[in-house]
């Protein structure tokens, strides 16, 4: 996931839908159709506006209309394509409700105080939220499922989160590791 100053990634665009200009949308909106309300939303550095039109949700995502886009070699051409949105067109976080943007760079603490990473994004693939963190002195990070079990904690204030980290967790990835490395 890339940072962008003051804006959040509403969604990205997966590709083409049909041969008429729509496209397929993967939205990180509570309810995908909304990320058709928030007007124009722009690319990563913010050169690009891009206005889009729901049509339907499916299963696989949103099938959207692209202000200006009227064809399928058009609409395949902006696959990949991220959608932002400034900050300041989004409400206000509910409490225990987070914007991805803003767990990013939060330290990681375990229960006991101890700081053993950093919140380096999160991710979805299907099954719930996922904070992946980047360990101290090492360059690899670890899944951590969002959830109040494994994060009982997250102060955005204070820059950190706590973490239900457990032993068993840490050893079987050395003893991985260890192996690997043989």
């Amino acid at each position: 996931m890339t940072k962008s100053a003051g804006r959040v990634l509403l969604g990205r665009i997966r590709g083409a839908h049909g041969i008429r200009g729509d496209v397929l949308v993967h939205s990180f909106t509570e309810l995908p159709e909304a990320i058709g309300d928030y007007g124009e939303l722009t690319d990563c550095d913010g050169g690009r506006a891009l206005r889009l039109k729901v049509q339907r949700v499916t299963p696989k995502g949103v099938i959207a209309r692209v202000t200006g886009v009227s064809d399928r070699t058009a609409a395949d051409a902006l696959k990949g394509a991220e959608l932002w949105v400034d900050r300041g067109q989004l409400p206000d976080a509910e409490p225990g409700e987070f914007y991805y943007e803003d767990l990013a760079g939060l330290k990681a603490f375990d229960r006991d105080g101890a700081q053993f990473g950093e919140v380096v994004g999160v991710e979805n693939y299907g099954a719930g939220d996922l904070l992946e963190i980047r360990l101290n002195g090492v360059r690899r990070t670890e899944l951590v499922p969002f959830s109040e079990a494994f994060v009982p904690e997250v102060d955005i204030s204070a820059g950190k989160v706590i973490v239900a980290w457990p032993l068993e967790f840490e050893i079987a990835n050395e003893a991985k590791d260890s192996d690997e490395n043989e």
